[in-house]
């Protein structure tokens, strides 16, 4: 499986277990299989729903902010990768 690079944890809220994230390139929609990495981060998630500005999306391109509920803890400057099928 192929991955590219859709954006960057900006900040994670850890009650409600929610990255916000910064959609840097491409896009991203409900549904897609997407794997953060950083420095002590490296799992996949699928993306069950996602928001911008608190209203539910179901799709974001290059330069939405976006809320996204996650199984595990990210942090700031984490990457995040869409997986793709080759």
């Amino acid at each position: 499986m192929a991955e590219e690079r859709v954006g960057e944890v900006v900040k994670f809220f850890s009650k409600p277990s929610v990255a916000a994230v910064k959609i840097t390139e491409g896009s991203l929609a409900v549904g897609d299989r997407i794997r953060f990495t950083g420095h002590t981060t490296d799992f996949e998630d699928t993306v069950a729903s996602m928001e911008v500005n608190n209203e539910k999306v179901e799709e974001a391109k290059a330069g939405d902010y976006i809320g996204i509920r996650v199984s595990d803890r990210v942090r700031p400057g984490d990457e995040v990768f869409k997986i793709v099928a080759d």
